[in-house]
């Protein structure tokens, strides 16, 4: 469930809310070990997901680095490469 999040920090054009927030509901997903919660649990677990990403939004925009931003496609095709590699192509 976890392997679906992916790094979020120092990438050229910078991580969305929307990836921030797909982020934080895998990580509740994982932590409570519910993929969909019960009526009874839902408004524990959204407002888990609201507050990891609104902590994960903070870490993002508070981190410094001196590297020159990650270009997201290049990221992208090098981890398909990883991929091929250790489970060989597709198809």
């Amino acid at each position: 469930m976890c392997r679906s999040i992916k790094t979020l920090f120092n990438f050229d054009p910078p991580a969305t809310e929307l990836e921030i927030r797909d982020a934080s509901l895998q990580f509740v997903r994982k932590l409570s070990g519910f993929s969909v919660p019960s009526q009874a649990n839902e408004a524990a677990f959204e407002r888990a997901v609201e507050q990891v990403a609104a902590s994960a939004r903070e870490l993002i925009t508070s981190l410094r680095t001196t590297a020159a931003p990650k270009n997201r496609e290049v990221e992208a095709a090098k981890a398909r490469e990883r991929s091929a590699a250790r489970f060989g192509q597709a198809g």
